[in-house]
């Protein structure tokens, strides 16, 4: 079966992950498509935004624990392999220039809520429920950290991460976390009704727009009003 499957609607491309008996759990065959697959769309000029769900009753049960077994002080490389893998998903989304929303029902949990956070934009069917729990397997979410700081308060954070906390659609969508709460028959339209609003922009005029959110989101407010400037001129030259 393949780990990911892959659709283009126009400009949209839909990505799915789809290992559905295993609630969509972040294998390494898995997880390297979404990789592969994010990128060869940024790298695509006809994909101007892409759609990220999850095949069956969930969007993403987190890391496969399964392959855990091996992950041991004896195999140090597969260990430094597999954070290196985890870790660029959980930053790939931020450092392509096309846009991505996901389309989250049921379970995104662990790698998978880390994942959901990284969207661009986040549409939750009811009844998504999304969390962190890894203290309660001994594991410790670290690769999903600066998407959960990113989103929530120390306060908030915190607490996540040490009870394992569960967040249903509705507070998602109240904390800001997500942009919208639809049912579940209703998630995927929706957010591809994201995508086309975004398809429909200038890919370079879009790209610059990201790219800058990103930065200013992670700098201090002199140096994102310095690359605000650099950005404007830029723009500025390209609409010329």
């Amino acid at each position: 079966m393949t780990e990911l499957l892959t659709e283009d609607r126009g400009a949209i491309r839909i990505l799915t992950l789809n290992r559905p008996e295993k609630r969509n759990a972040l294998n390494n065959a898995l997880t390297g498509a979404l990789v592969d697959g994010l990128a060869a769309a940024d790298a695509d000029p006809d994909v101007r935004a892409v759609v990220l769900t999850g095949a069956g009753k969930g969007f993403c049960a987190g890391a496969d624990l399964s392959e855990f077994a091996e992950l041991t002080p004896d195999h140090a490389e597969r260990v430094a392999a597999r954070a290196e893998l985890t870790s660029t998903l959980q930053s790939t989304i931020a450092a392509i220039a096309t846009p991505v929303v996901a389309a989250v029902h049921g379970a995104a949990i662990g790698g998978g809520g880390g994942l959901a956070l990284s969207a661009d934009m986040l549409i939750v069917a009811t009844g998504t429920k999304l969390g962190f729990p890894e203290l309660k397997h001994d594991i410790v979410p670290a690769l999903v950290m600066p998407n959960i700081t990113r989103h929530f308060g120390r306060k908030l954070g915190f607490e996540l991460i040490s009870t394992g906390r569960l967040l249903g659609a509705s507070e998602l969508v109240a904390l800001g976390a997500a942009n919208a709460e639809v049912a579940e028959a209703e998630v995927l339209d929706a957010a591809l009704a994201v995508a086309e609003t975004w398809a429909a922009a200038k890919p370079v005029a879009m790209a610059a727009a990201k790219r800058l959110f990103h930065a200013v989101s992670e700098t201090g407010p002199e140096d994102g009003f310095a690359e605000g400037r650099r950005v404007n001129r830029e723009m500025r030259g390209f609409r010329a």
